[in-house]
């Protein structure tokens, strides 16, 4: 029985490429300084995140977590946390990726499962995003008490949502394009 390979010169090209449209995506931002402390950002960065896992199943969450990784290394403000971005993103990532775990559910994919990987892997990182706001860059970073803490949250909140909302919009039909586009040149990620 010949059975194909886990990682095929095909996946390896689409890890690198979305690894890399991660990091470019992430220039494509408007930061908004918050005044009790911190900043938040409106970002398309999500959409990629989102893609890869659904392109790739739970390893996209590998191009995720780098390619933003590697955008705060570009970035003072950001760089003393690139090892919890590439966590969170790559929860990210990892979370749309599981809806798609197995190569079946990948290629047979329609919108609605694209659509619930990319709620699931917003829901996760907004779960950590915020957490980790609270609890290091609020009270841990910035010294704020609970209350001045959880006001830097909510200011969080409308680009968060943006942030989300634009990623499950956009991340479904473009996966769903993409494997259209692979499957008439004959290829698979599968």
């Amino acid at each position: 029985m010949n059975k194909k390979p886990w990682m095929t010169v095909l996946r390896l090209a689409v890890l690198a490429m979305m690894t890399a449209l991660v990091f470019v995506s992430n220039y494509l931002r408007v930061t908004i300084p918050i005044n009790i402390g911190g900043n938040t950002s409106f970002t398309l960065a999500n959409i990629m995140c989102c893609l890869s896992g659904l392109l790739l199943g739970p390893i996209g969450g590998l191009a995720s977590g780098l390619g933003s990784m590697l955008f705060d290394f570009t970035d003072p403000r950001f760089i003393s946390e690139f090892w919890i971005t590439f966590l969170t993103k790559g929860a990210m990532g990892l979370g749309a990726g599981l809806v798609m775990l197995s190569a079946q559910k990948r290629s047979e994919a329609g919108y609605v499962r694209c659509l619930l990987g990319a709620i699931l892997g917003c829901v996760i990182y907004y779960i950590l995003y915020f957490t980790k706001s609270y609890y290091y860059n609020a009270l841990l970073v910035e010294g704020l008490q609970s209350g001045p803490a959880l006001v830097t949250l909510a200011a969080k909140v409308p680009a968060s949502l943006f942030n989300g909302i634009i990623a499950i919009a956009a991340a479904p039909p473009l996966c769903l394009a993409i494997r259209q586009a692979l499957k008439r040149a004959h290829l698979s990620l599968d």
